[in-house]
């Protein structure tokens, strides 16, 4: 059995994967929400079409279209995860287990209506790209304020 180190996990990176049934569509609205950037094509390719035909992946593995345009993206100072859109058949039926919260808002330091100017302008940003509100959490006795929200595949995400 082997053992693993420390130093073996201090070189761990994290990926989060999406199932979806548009790829290029959920770039496009993610890149814009985070703040991330498409991830180009490993060094030497002009497509991840050609990096993954390189890496012998068979062509009936590689639908028309797949890996023209990028699936993934990255944060272009390199401290947040990789996000893949994987694309697949079926389409989500039930609520994600997982969210994205976007802090937006600076934190309780910052007082709640500057907090909420600053939801209330990411949420009207992301709803231009395609997300869908689903409610406002406005709790001013407890000094909170958020947006739940829907990617363009109805996965939900919060705006604090």
């Amino acid at each position: 059995m082997e053992t693993v180190t420390v130093t073996d996990i201090a070189e761990m990176t994290v990926q989060l994967t999406i199932d979806c049934s548009d790829p290029q569509r959920m770039v496009a609205f993610w890149t814009e929400a985070l703040g991330y950037v498409p991830e180009p094509p490993p060094g030497g390719h002009a497509t991840w079409r050609a990096y993954w035909e390189a890496m012998g992946v068979p062509e009936e593995e590689l639908p028309p279209g797949a890996g023209d345009v990028p699936e993934s993206i990255i944060d272009p100072s390199g401290r947040g995860p990789r996000v893949w859109f994987q694309q697949v058949p079926e389409p989500k039926v039930t609520k994600n287990r997982w969210h994205f919260d976007l802090n937006v808002g600076g934190g309780r330091d910052v007082p709640l209506d500057v907090r909420t100017l600053r939801v209330n302008a990411t949420v009207e940003r992301l709803v231009k790209a395609g997300a869908t509100v689903l409610r406002i959490k406005d709790e001013p006795d407890m000094q909170f304020y958020a947006a739940a929200l829907q990617d363009p595949e109805g996965n939900e995400f919060d705006v604090v």
